[in-house]
């Protein structure tokens, strides 16, 4: 089955690095899950917001930095479908089609799940299973 993207993921799109936009669009085309881009560019504000999370507002904590490539464009959040977001096999699978996008484009991208790029999912506590921003 071959997917594409919806309208409103194509908004979400809007500003990112055209690099990232390319992964992410050759990825749906060959992806084994469909998916939906849920965030794209973040003003810095969304991203205090988040990091507020969990520290002095109620709320799981989300993100550990006030740097993030969302504020330059240069990360997205992909939720595979059936939207769940604890669901890690299907994350897997996403990330599958964006380094096999990736490296077909030659873009770098990693993946929050693994940071340090070694194949080894979440060895060191990397849980952002959403996120792939550009290297």
């Amino acid at each position: 089955m071959t997917y594409s993207l919806g309208a409103k993921s194509r908004a979400k799109l809007q500003g990112v690095d055209p690099r990232l936009v390319a992964v992410v669009e050759r990825a749906i085309q060959i992806t084994a899950v469909d998916f939906m881009v849920v965030e794209g560019v973040r003003p810095p504000e969304r991203q205090k917001q988040l990091y507020a999370q969990g520290r002095t507002v109620p709320g799981k904590v989300v993100t550990w930095t006030l740097k993030s490539k969302h504020i330059e464009g240069k990360a997205v959040d992909l939720l595979p479908a059936p939207y769940d977001w604890k669901d890690p096999a299907k994350f897997a699978l996403v990330n599958k089609a964006m380094m096999q996008a990736a490296g077909e484009l030659g873009a770098g991208v990693r993946w929050g799940r693994d940071w340090d790029g070694d194949g080894i999912i979440g060895e060191k506590g990397e849980t952002d299973g959403p996120h792939w921003e550009l290297t």
